[in-house]
């Protein structure tokens, strides 16, 4: 694969600074845009020369980053999304969900030297259902987060009908790692277990998640590039197993050897929380050779070191 310019908008974020490591690692001159809203400037992993601190609503500014950079590749991450910010402030959330996508989706395919795009949408664009999703069930998201992304697909999808450039779009399931700029919930054990906590207060214990690593999702995505898929595509990027509130927490405990217990706090309980949520990853899987490295005790072991 010859080295592209990449340019990852919300680079600086969690699943955004995985991914600008990952691809400097396979030789990509990588740019990132990011607002620090809720990134952090050191996790962008690129010089200044590389970096912009630019809001996606700003189309003008967007599009100065573009005439700059001149990307082959947009890797468009930039997002609000902890979900119960984005249902206290529905009007920015979708502001910058749904407007930021389309600054970045023109002004990307303004320049001539685009090759392809990829779009992060999210698991939360389907219903709540049992059993593993697969990319052509019915979608139903059930809260303003998902009502965003869907349209950021569509968006997504109507610049490629309209461009003819490749999209790939991701719907990420859930994340942990090193890195994490939001209060979910490995980061919350993280914080409470090394601020020596062994009673853990916790809202809504029984939902079940598919979390994977966020080097594991950098990983796909790279590979998904690598592809050089055509026309307009759409992958779950998750592991594949489901876990429980319990079982993350007994993960925790394994790796400290200490025994850990649970205490519901009201206040962090959500009031509308869908039990189930697995992806299938075969497609993904079978269009890249992709397999998940990372395992739920490994990557809460580097957690419990404070990375």
């Amino acid at each position: 694969m010859m080295p592209k310019k990449v340019l990852i908008t919300g680079g600086a974020g969690f699943i955004g600074s995985a991914l600008s490591a990952q691809l400097q690692e396979a030789g990509h001159e990588v740019f990132v845009l990011d607002d620090l809203s809720f990134g952090k400037r050191a996790l962008a992993g690129v010089p200044d020369a590389r970096f912009f601190q630019v809001d996606i609503r700003h189309r003008d500014a967007v599009q100065q980053v573009m005439d700059a950079t001149r990307p082959n590749w947009v890797l468009h991450l930039a997002a609000v999304h902890f979900i119960p910010y984005c249902n206290q402030h529905p009007a920015e959330a979708a502001d910058i969900n749904i407007n930021g996508t389309i600054n970045v989706l023109d002004t990307a395919g303004s320049k001539g030297s685009l090759e392809q795009v990829f779009v992060a949408s999210t698991a939360a664009v389907y219903p709540v259902a049992e059993g593993a999703l697969g990319e052509e069930h019915p979608l139903g998201p059930m809260d303003i987060y998902g009502t965003t992304k869907l349209a950021t697909e569509k968006i997504a999808s109507e610049f490629h009908l309209r461009s003819r450039i490749p999209v790939v779009v991701g719907r990420f399931f859930n994340a942990f790692g090193p890195n994490e700029t939001n209060p979910h919930l490995f980061p919350e054990i993280q914080r409470q277990v090394l601020a020596g906590a062994r009673t853990l207060k916790l809202g809504n214990l029984d939902p079940k998640r598919d979390y994977i690593h966020t080097a594991d999702m950098g990983r796909a995505m790279g590979a998904l590039l690598d592809k050089a898929l055509q026309g307009f595509e759409v992958f779950n990027i998750g592991r594949g197993i489901e876990y429980s509130v319990r079982e993350v927490v007994e993960a925790f405990q394994r790796q400290l050897g200490e025994e850990l217990r649970i205490e519901v706090d009201p206040a962090r309980v959500r009031k509308v929380e869908r039990p189930h949520l697995l992806a299938d990853v075969r497609k993904l899987k079978q269009a890249t050779g992709w397999e998940p490295q990372w395992s739920i005790d490994a990557g809460v072991a580097t957690l419990l070191q404070g990375r």
